[in-house]
């Protein structure tokens, strides 16, 4: 069994190697793509470098790129830590009820008996 697994193993590894050659290149050729590789930022090392990132391209000038953050600043689209997440500017206030109107309803909902409160007087006995 052992013969029969260490042939198996050997005759995996040489075709393996041979068709690692099948393309043609030399080590040399193969160095030089590596290389090109490189200077291309499409090489990364570790865990952390993976994916490698992707070169963005802009057609923006840097002062553009600093009038649009100040603009964002200014509307209040930029955080700056945790606590102010999301910004207040992109939390959608609806042109609902004023809160008068809530107030109205309350009293109103209060005076039918649909407005029940705490555990004791659920579900609401006006119903």
């Amino acid at each position: 069994m052992k013969a029969l697994a260490t042939a198996f193993m050997v005759t995996a590894t040489l075709a393996g190697m041979s068709a690692a050659h099948a393309d043609g290149k030399t080590r040399e050729q193969v160095q030089q793509e590596l290389q090109a590789a490189r200077a291309a930022g499409q090489v990364s090392f570790g865990e952390l470098d993976y994916p490698p990132a992707a070169a963005q391209q802009t057609s923006l000038s840097r002062g553009q790129v600093q009038q649009e953050l100040q603009a964002a600043k200014a509307a209040g689209q930029v955080t700056s830590a945790e606590l102010d997440y999301p910004p207040k500017a992109a939390v959608s206030q609806s042109a609902g009820k004023s809160r008068e109107q809530v107030r109205q309803e309350l009293a109103e909902a209060k005076a039918r008996g649909d407005y029940s409160f705490g555990e004791l007087d659920y579900p609401p006995q006006g119903r």
